[in-house]
């Protein structure tokens, strides 16, 4: 009993951030992924969380029977030892950790491992389709030179609300809020282009174009290229080999950063006043919590509420606003970020 307690997170986010600030020793937030037949998650899932809850590792993992989705962070001085951690599991050696472009001591406050049919929810029956016939990876140099062609359809997989505050130049950026909803929304823009175009993806790490390439290989397409390691890679590639950055605005992350500079460019607007903005936040009425983008002028008049419904539950007393939440579920449009009628300037 005593066994199967310790498989689970047991410190609140407070006391975290405390013991964060009282160790200071600074941490490494990274990602990384990796397609793989695994037979027994549940297994698989109690063992890293046993060894990474020792080394200090935070972060939200999915595991499924395909795979692992690892988004965490962990003290600086323990990365080798992670490292090696994951260099003994046969599938994981010498996997591809992206390393976050901009670091934050408190971008997870909590150890997280779910299993999940899919690593990602993609909407997609694999069995229809080979999803290993991926499309052709490539580096920051080559995704420039496709990008400059001419009659190269350059897709974003991400959600609206990840490219609002930062894409590639002439990227096509769906209008949807999920991924899920991404593919029958590019399937009907290619519904009447030549099998020979030119496909040229990219998503925040890699992992949304592994499955997506594949489909569209799989529906026709001959000439399929990812960017490999997604924008975290690129920005990367990008300064280290002096290439020129085509890539405008902040990359949205999945953590308590929200987003991470790529370039000096702010292409979004605060949704309540309209000023230049990429500063993702959640509504402060936990019965709402929507993530939108506010500015700090509009943050402090509104104290980052999204409404003025919002800020009136705000101000009540916790009790009262506990009474109010009782019985009652978030709706989805938290997910829909950016979407509700209450913002005057939303995507």
């Amino acid at each position: 009993m005593v066994y199967s307690l310790e498989l689970y997170n047991k410190i609140s986010t407070e006391e975290r951030r405390l013991l964060i600030e009282a160790e200071n020793t600074g941490r490494i937030t990274l990602s990384f992924y990796k397609y793989n037949k695994i037979l027994n998650p549940k297994l698989f899932r109690d063992y890293l969380f046993l060894h990474w809850n020792s080394m200090g590792v935070l972060g939200r993992i999915y595991i499924a029977h395909e795979g692992i989705n690892a988004q965490l962070s962990l003290p600086a001085f323990k990365f080798k030892k992670f490292r090696s951690f994951l260099d003994e599991i046969t599938f994981l050696k010498g996997v591809r950790l992206n390393i976050a472009v901009d670091q934050n001591d408190e971008s997870f406050l909590k150890l997280t491992i779910k299993i999940k049919d899919k690593i990602v929810a993609d909407g997609l029956d694999d069995s229809s389709f080979d999803v290993t016939q991926k499309g052709t990876h490539v580096n920051a140099k080559r995704f420039n030179e496709l990008l400059a062609e001419e009659g190269t359809l350059c897709l974003d997989m991400r959600n609206h609300y990840e490219s609002e505050i930062g894409h590639f130049k002439g990227a096509l950026t769906p209008d949807v809020d999920t991924f899920r909803e991404s593919l029958p929304y590019i399937d009907q823009i290619l519904a009447e282009q030549k099998k020979d175009k030119k496909l040229l993806m990219y998503c925040t790490g890699g992992i949304r174009c592994e499955k997506a390439s594949a489909y569209f290989k799989h529906k026709g397409f001959k000439n399929v290229f990812q960017l490999e390691g997604g924008i975290i890679e690129y920005a990367k590639q990008v300064k280290a080999e002096k290439i020129k950055n085509q890539f405008i605005g902040k990359n949205f992350v999945f953590d308590e950063r929200r987003g991470e500079s790529i370039s000096n460019c702010i292409i979004a607007k605060c949704h309540q006043c309209g000023s230049p903005c990429d500063t993702h936040v959640n509504c402060s009425n936990e019965a709402c919590h929507l993530l939108f983008i506010q500015c700090e002028s509009c943050q402090d008049k509104r104290q980052a509420c999204c409404s003025s419904e919002c800020q009136d539950i705000f101000n009540l007393p916790l009790e009262n606003q506990k009474q109010l939440r009782k019985g009652k579920h978030n709706s989805n449009k938290i997910f829909r970020k950016g979407r509700s009628e209450v913002l005057k300037f939303k995507y």
